[in-house]
Protein backbone atom coordinates (compact mmCIF):
# COMPACT_ATOMS: atom_id res chain seq x y z
CA UNK A 1 0.00 0.00 0.00
CA UNK A 2 0.94 3.49 -0.44
CA UNK A 3 1.00 6.47 1.41
CA UNK A 4 -0.15 9.53 -0.61
CA UNK A 5 -0.35 12.98 0.91
CA UNK A 6 -1.58 15.15 -1.99
CA UNK A 7 -0.16 18.92 -3.14
CA UNK A 8 -2.53 21.93 -4.00
CA UNK A 9 -1.83 21.35 -7.76
CA UNK A 10 -1.98 16.90 -7.46
CA UNK A 11 1.54 16.36 -6.51
CA UNK A 12 2.86 15.36 -3.28
CA UNK A 13 4.89 12.72 -1.38
CA UNK A 14 4.09 8.71 -0.88
CA UNK A 15 5.31 6.40 0.72
CA UNK A 16 5.34 2.50 0.38
CA UNK A 17 4.88 -0.30 -2.49
CA UNK A 18 2.49 -0.74 -5.63
CA UNK A 19 2.91 -3.00 -8.34
CA UNK A 20 6.54 -3.30 -8.61
CA UNK A 21 7.38 0.16 -7.56
CA UNK A 22 8.44 1.04 -4.02
CA UNK A 23 7.84 5.07 -3.22
CA UNK A 24 10.09 7.15 -0.52
CA UNK A 25 11.68 9.90 0.12
CA UNK A 26 15.09 11.71 1.64
CA UNK A 27 15.84 15.25 2.38
CA UNK A 28 16.44 15.72 -1.01
CA UNK A 29 13.07 14.89 -2.11
CA UNK A 30 10.69 12.20 -3.55
CA UNK A 31 12.19 8.90 -5.58
CA UNK A 32 11.10 5.74 -6.81
CA UNK A 33 12.92 2.59 -7.30
CA UNK A 34 12.02 -0.96 -8.22
CA UNK A 35 10.35 -2.69 -5.59
CA UNK A 36 12.25 -5.91 -4.17
CA UNK A 37 10.95 -8.44 -1.98
CA UNK A 38 12.73 -8.86 1.02
CA UNK A 39 13.21 -12.68 2.07
CA UNK A 40 11.81 -13.59 5.76
CA UNK A 41 14.55 -15.13 7.77
CA UNK A 42 12.84 -16.25 10.61
CA UNK A 43 15.58 -15.29 12.83
CA UNK A 44 15.04 -15.35 16.64
CA UNK A 45 14.90 -11.77 16.79
CA UNK A 46 11.80 -11.93 14.47
CA UNK A 47 10.32 -14.65 16.22
CA UNK A 48 10.88 -12.30 19.85
CA UNK A 49 9.24 -9.40 18.40
CA UNK A 50 6.45 -11.51 17.67
CA UNK A 51 6.13 -13.21 20.61
CA UNK A 52 5.86 -10.06 22.51
CA UNK A 53 3.15 -8.70 19.97
CA UNK A 54 1.29 -11.50 20.95
CA UNK A 55 1.77 -11.56 24.41
CA UNK A 56 0.63 -7.55 24.49
CA UNK A 57 -2.32 -8.44 22.17
CA UNK A 58 -4.12 -11.53 24.73
CA UNK A 59 -2.76 -9.30 27.51
CA UNK A 60 -5.12 -6.65 26.29
CA UNK A 61 -7.85 -8.52 25.84
CA UNK A 62 -7.22 -10.81 28.82
CA UNK A 63 -5.66 -8.64 31.90
CA UNK A 64 -5.80 -5.08 30.95
CA UNK A 65 -8.87 -3.49 32.95
CA UNK A 66 -11.87 -1.87 30.61
CA UNK A 67 -10.99 1.32 33.09
CA UNK A 68 -7.13 1.04 31.83
CA UNK A 69 -8.13 0.28 28.16
CA UNK A 70 -10.14 3.60 28.44
CA UNK A 71 -7.31 5.27 29.75
CA UNK A 72 -5.27 4.55 26.87
CA UNK A 73 -8.16 5.21 24.24
CA UNK A 74 -8.06 8.94 26.01
CA UNK A 75 -4.36 8.82 25.65
CA UNK A 76 -4.15 7.95 22.24
CA UNK A 77 -6.63 10.69 21.29
CA UNK A 78 -4.84 13.48 22.61
CA UNK A 79 -1.28 11.91 21.28
CA UNK A 80 -0.34 12.27 17.57
CA UNK A 81 2.99 10.93 15.92
CA UNK A 82 4.74 10.76 12.93
CA UNK A 83 4.13 8.95 9.97
CA UNK A 84 6.08 7.92 7.19
CA UNK A 85 5.95 11.81 5.30
CA UNK A 86 6.56 13.13 8.68
CA UNK A 87 2.29 13.97 8.96
CA UNK A 88 1.02 14.05 12.66
CA UNK A 89 -1.57 11.65 13.06
CA UNK A 90 -3.34 9.66 15.37
CA UNK A 91 -3.14 5.82 16.48
CA UNK A 92 -5.64 3.97 18.71
CA UNK A 93 -4.87 3.21 22.59
CA UNK A 94 -4.32 -0.48 21.62
CA UNK A 95 -1.57 0.85 18.82
CA UNK A 96 -0.08 2.95 21.90
CA UNK A 97 -0.40 0.13 24.07
CA UNK A 98 1.35 -1.98 22.01
CA UNK A 99 3.77 0.76 20.85
CA UNK A 100 5.14 1.36 24.49
CA UNK A 101 5.42 -1.74 25.80
CA UNK A 102 6.93 -3.98 23.01
CA UNK A 103 9.76 -1.63 23.88
CA UNK A 104 9.41 -2.23 26.83
CA UNK A 105 9.50 -5.64 26.69
CA UNK A 106 12.93 -5.36 24.25
CA UNK A 107 14.50 -3.58 27.09
CA UNK A 108 13.32 -6.18 29.78
CA UNK A 109 11.09 -3.79 31.78
CA UNK A 110 7.82 -4.01 33.33
CA UNK A 111 4.67 -4.14 31.30
CA UNK A 112 2.96 -1.15 31.78
CA UNK A 113 -0.80 -1.64 31.85
CA UNK A 114 -2.44 1.87 33.00
CA UNK A 115 -3.14 4.66 30.45
CA UNK A 116 -0.50 7.46 30.53
CA UNK A 117 -2.48 10.18 32.61
CA UNK A 118 0.11 13.18 30.80
CA UNK A 119 -0.59 13.46 27.33
CA UNK A 120 2.83 14.36 25.61
CA UNK A 121 5.52 12.06 24.87
CA UNK A 122 8.73 12.66 25.77
CA UNK A 123 10.88 14.82 24.43
CA UNK A 124 14.12 13.63 22.42
CA UNK A 125 17.34 13.61 24.07
CA UNK A 126 19.27 16.85 22.36
CA UNK A 127 22.49 15.99 23.53
CA UNK A 128 22.58 11.86 21.94
CA UNK A 129 25.67 11.61 19.96
CA UNK A 130 27.91 7.97 19.96
CA UNK A 131 31.22 7.28 19.24
CA UNK A 132 32.95 3.75 18.46
CA UNK A 133 35.79 2.08 18.37
CA UNK A 134 37.49 -1.17 16.63
CA UNK A 135 40.14 -1.86 18.95
CA UNK A 136 37.57 -1.77 21.98
CA UNK A 137 34.42 -3.19 19.62
CA UNK A 138 32.01 -0.90 21.88
CA UNK A 139 29.76 1.92 21.27
CA UNK A 140 29.52 4.54 23.56
CA UNK A 141 26.86 6.85 23.51
CA UNK A 142 26.48 10.32 25.27
CA UNK A 143 23.34 11.42 26.91
CA UNK A 144 21.74 14.26 29.59
CA UNK A 145 21.41 12.52 32.73
CA UNK A 146 19.24 15.89 34.14
CA UNK A 147 16.56 14.44 32.20
CA UNK A 148 13.12 13.32 33.61
CA UNK A 149 13.48 9.46 32.53
CA UNK A 150 17.37 9.14 33.91
CA UNK A 151 16.45 10.28 37.51
CA UNK A 152 12.86 8.08 37.97
CA UNK A 153 12.67 4.54 39.19
CA UNK A 154 11.72 2.40 36.20
CA UNK A 155 12.55 5.41 33.32
CA UNK A 156 14.94 3.96 30.14
CA UNK A 157 16.45 5.19 27.31
CA UNK A 158 16.61 1.94 24.55
CA UNK A 159 19.44 2.17 22.12
CA UNK A 160 19.86 0.19 18.32
CA UNK A 161 22.66 0.39 16.34
CA UNK A 162 22.41 -0.08 12.75
CA UNK A 163 24.14 -2.95 10.00
CA UNK A 164 27.98 -0.56 9.81
CA UNK A 165 27.92 1.11 6.27
CA UNK A 166 30.54 2.33 4.04
CA UNK A 167 32.08 6.23 4.96
CA UNK A 168 30.57 7.98 2.03
CA UNK A 169 26.97 6.49 2.58
CA UNK A 170 24.28 9.39 4.15
CA UNK A 171 21.51 7.95 4.68
CA UNK A 172 20.47 4.46 6.95
CA UNK A 173 16.83 2.90 7.30
CA UNK A 174 18.10 -0.46 8.51
CA UNK A 175 18.60 -3.07 9.83
CA UNK A 176 18.73 -2.49 13.50
CA UNK A 177 19.67 -4.37 16.66
CA UNK A 178 19.24 -3.56 19.89
CA UNK A 179 22.83 -2.45 22.21
CA UNK A 180 21.61 -2.24 25.48
CA UNK A 181 19.18 -0.12 28.07
CA UNK A 182 19.83 2.86 30.14
CA UNK A 183 18.11 2.56 33.05
CA UNK A 184 17.01 5.25 35.14
CA UNK A 185 17.13 5.84 38.95
CA UNK A 186 15.62 8.28 41.72
CA UNK A 187 18.80 8.32 43.62
CA UNK A 188 21.66 8.11 41.10
CA UNK A 189 20.99 8.64 37.50
CA UNK A 190 23.26 7.00 35.38
CA UNK A 191 26.69 8.39 34.01
CA UNK A 192 27.21 9.26 30.35
CA UNK A 193 28.68 8.38 28.18
CA UNK A 194 27.49 4.93 28.44
CA UNK A 195 29.46 2.15 26.86
CA UNK A 196 28.19 -1.06 25.23
CA UNK A 197 29.21 -4.17 22.76
CA UNK A 198 28.36 -3.09 19.29
CA UNK A 199 25.91 -5.90 18.28
CA UNK A 200 27.49 -6.02 14.76
CA UNK A 201 31.35 -6.43 14.00
CA UNK A 202 32.80 -2.60 13.89
CA UNK A 203 36.02 -1.80 11.59
CA UNK A 204 37.76 1.79 11.43
CA UNK A 205 36.41 4.16 8.99
CA UNK A 206 32.91 2.38 8.86
CA UNK A 207 29.97 4.77 9.44
CA UNK A 208 27.12 3.57 12.24
CA UNK A 209 24.05 4.84 12.51
CA UNK A 210 22.18 4.58 16.01
CA UNK A 211 18.80 5.45 17.35
CA UNK A 212 17.41 5.88 21.01
CA UNK A 213 13.67 5.83 22.66
CA UNK A 214 13.10 7.12 25.88
CA UNK A 215 10.23 4.99 28.05
CA UNK A 216 9.29 6.83 30.89
CA UNK A 217 7.81 5.02 34.43
CA UNK A 218 4.13 5.64 32.71
CA UNK A 219 4.62 3.65 30.21
CA UNK A 220 4.85 7.45 27.39
CA UNK A 221 7.16 6.38 24.22
CA UNK A 222 9.38 8.99 22.68
CA UNK A 223 9.76 9.32 18.50
CA UNK A 224 13.10 8.06 17.62
CA UNK A 225 16.31 10.22 17.82
CA UNK A 226 19.06 9.37 15.74
CA UNK A 227 23.06 10.26 15.86
CA UNK A 228 25.86 8.87 13.38
CA UNK A 229 29.70 8.65 13.39
CA UNK A 230 32.74 7.10 11.71
CA UNK A 231 34.31 4.29 13.40
CA UNK A 232 37.41 5.10 15.35
CA UNK A 233 40.62 3.09 15.53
Amino acid sequence: MVLVASGPQGGGAASGSVGSLTYSHNRFGMYVRNRTIPVNPSSSRQAAVRSCLQQLTDRWGQTVTALQRSAWNTYAANITVKNKLGQDVLLTGFNHYLRSNIARLQASATIIDPGPGIFELPEADPTFAITASEATQQVSFTLDNTLAWANEDDGHLIKFVGLPQNPQRNFFGGPWRLCGTVDGDSETPPSSPDAQDSPWPIVEGQRLWAYARISRADGRLSQPFRADALVGA
